[in-house]
């Protein structure tokens, strides 16, 4: 027998009130919604062990992505933010040593970012708690069942991204 899981309880209890539950689509469903907390709070502790706040985080995070450098328009662009929030980000990370502005080097009129060695460890080491927590759990699959496991929710996450796209559309047409 399959070892259980909170989940099993919970289709247990809800059945009983909602016989025509789909307990598949249930277990799926919630299981992912228990799986998405443990892994938010896993990384709000790791971002707490290394003194960041998850907007730091992010900022640095899509600085990194961008290979350390970038200007304050296109990480707010990135962040979805407005230059004046984005400002007030990058002057709380200034003052920390977590990145520099310094004028750029092929365009005088703008400032580039760039993350200096104390924001990358600082970045680096909060996203490698994280990882090794996502290995530790995945680690109940073997390789095959990890694909197998990525291409499925990636069929999952298509069907859901077309009804988000099929709404921006519709948001669009009201505008």
């Amino acid at each position: 027998m399959t070892a259980r899981d909170s989940v099993d309880d919970h289709l247990n209890r809800w059945l009983k009130v909602l016989p025509s539950l789909d307990p598949t689509v249930e277990g799926v469903v919630k299981r992912m919604w228990v799986l998405t907390k443990h892994l938010g709070a896993t990384k709000e502790e790791s971002l707490a062990a290394h003194g960041l706040q998850t907007f730091e985080y992010v900022t640095l995070h899509a600085l990194a992505g961008r290979e350390g450098v970038a200007s304050p328009s296109e990480l707010a662009t990135d962040l979805k933010l407005s230059p004046s929030a984005m400002t007030g980000r990058l002057d709380g990370l200034e003052q920390r040593g977590f990145v520099r502005r310094s004028p750029s080097t092929v365009d005088r009129r703008r400032l580039d970012v760039r993350l200096t060695d104390e924001g990358r460890a600082a970045w680096q080491g909060a996203l490698e708690s994280q990882g090794r927590e996502e290995h530790r759990i995945l680690r109940a699959l073997s390789p095959d069942e990890r694909g197998q496991l990525e291409d499925l929710l990636r069929r999952v996450l298509i069907e859901a991204e077309q009804r988000d796209d099929q709404r921006d559309d519709q948001r669009d047409d009201l505008r």
